[in-house]
């Protein structure tokens, strides 16, 4: 069985939401199974603390590890990751002397409340640590229809979630689109095993 990390750290829900719908598209692939892990939130001193009041569990270095491939994602904070995240990859040094990802597919999600939040910004920075890592980014192909008619969610280098302020559901396309990252994301690790 192949495990497939879906990483994420959610505020407000709606990242927690696309990373969902990309476990459910993991699971569409035969031999493929999500793994949904979350980090905490930081105290004053900039070290994370607590654990989720609902969700999933808090991700650990072992999941890197055990895992087939990497889904990653954060709301946009300023045009990046959130902070939280961030910090997490930041203690991943031990994995990037060991290559324990190189070869391994990864792919990244995002949400925001505005248009022009950052979300394409926050998609990139969130590609560059995994690149680091020695990943193989997986991005959405214009071959999914809904790429190419979308009015909220959903780009090319990955799946996302437009919330316009009160929409905290996704849409039709938005989780459609987060599901085919998903099913591609364990396509490619199997392919790559």
């Amino acid at each position: 069985m192949h495990k497939i990390l879906v990483l994420y750290y959610s505020r407000h829900g709606g990242t927690q939401q696309l990373a969902r719908h990309i476990g459910r598209g993991i699971e569409q692939v035969d031999g493929c199974e999500a793994i949904l892990r979350t980090v905490t939130d930081l105290d004053s001193q900039g070290e994370l603390v607590g654990s989720p009041t609902k969700g999933d569990p808090v991700v650990t270095l072992d999941d890197l590890k055990a895992c087939s491939g990497l889904a990653m994602g954060s709301p946009v904070r300023f045009g990046n990751m959130a902070a939280p995240l961030k910090h997490f990859i930041d203690s991943t040094s031990s994995h990037w002397l060991s290559g324990t990802l190189i070869g391994k597919p990864g792919c990244v999600f995002t949400s925001s409340s505005s248009m022009h939040g950052g979300q394409e910004t926050t998609l990139q920075s969130m590609m560059l640590p995994l690149l680091h890592h020695g990943m193989l980014i997986v991005g959405l192909p214009y071959s999914e229809p809904k790429l190419h008619t979308t009015r909220s969610g959903g780009t090319p280098y990955g799946a996302s979630h437009l919330s316009h302020g009160q929409q905290k559901v996704l849409d039709n396309d938005e989780s459609t689109l987060a599901q085919a990252l998903g099913k591609r994301l364990a396509e490619a690790a199997i392919k790559l095993a």
